[in-house]
């Protein structure tokens, strides 16, 4: 589930809340995509998705420290950033031409997106520590989770120019994503 953020021209960071530089045209036309100006906060949603669902899993599973949720949370990133990169490099490869590592890196940058997601509800968990019980902790990072990824959308949503419906359409079905996370973990025995 990549999206089609690449850094700009400058070779400067992309993220997911500036606009994407015209596309190639070959490359939208092989994907039906428009050649223009994009916005992508696909790997900010999907990072999100993935933090809510570690989240859920980590409190279903038995007794962990915020330590433990923590790293998994900063592994699990990690390790489906680097499964992105090495998919969009491989979905995008041209026949007969290995990767330069200006590709890599732009794959990289692109897909770093799924990693910061995992920051807020990380931190959420450590502050926890401050007086919460780990499974209260638990809750508040989940709860920070859904809450990014519906806020990802709608202003992906809004950035792109989409109208009042729309943006609203947006942010209800990844409300209801989340929501079936959530009802994942209490299904699970919390």
């Amino acid at each position: 589930m990549s999206g089609s953020r690449v850094p700009p021209e400058g070779g400067g960071r992309a993220h997911p809340w500036r606009p994407v530089p015209p596309a190639d045209g070959e490359r939208a036309r092989r994907h039906g995509a428009p050649a223009g100006p994009r916005t992508d906060y696909a790997g900010a949603i999907y990072g999100s998705i993935l933090a809510a669902s570690v989240v859920a899993a980590a409190g279903a599973g038995g007794v962990h420290t915020r330590l433990d949720v923590i790293l998994l949370l900063v592994v699990t990133g990690l390790v489906f950033w680097a499964t992105h990169v090495y998919a969009h490099l491989a979905g995008e490869r041209i026949v007969g031409q290995s990767w330069s590592w200006r590709e890599i890196r732009r794959s990289g940058v692109h897909e770093w997106a799924i990693v910061e997601a995992a920051a807020l509800p990380a931190a959420a968990v450590a502050v926890s520590g401050f007086g919460l019980s780990v499974n209260t902790g638990l809750w508040l990072a989940l709860g920070v989770a859904v809450t990014q990824q519906v806020l990802w959308a709608c202003l992906g949503a809004v950035r792109a120019g989409a109208g009042r419906g729309q943006v609203i359409a947006e942010g209800v079905v990844n409300l209801a994503l989340g929501l079936i996370i959530v009802g994942a973990k209490v299904v699970l025995k919390e």
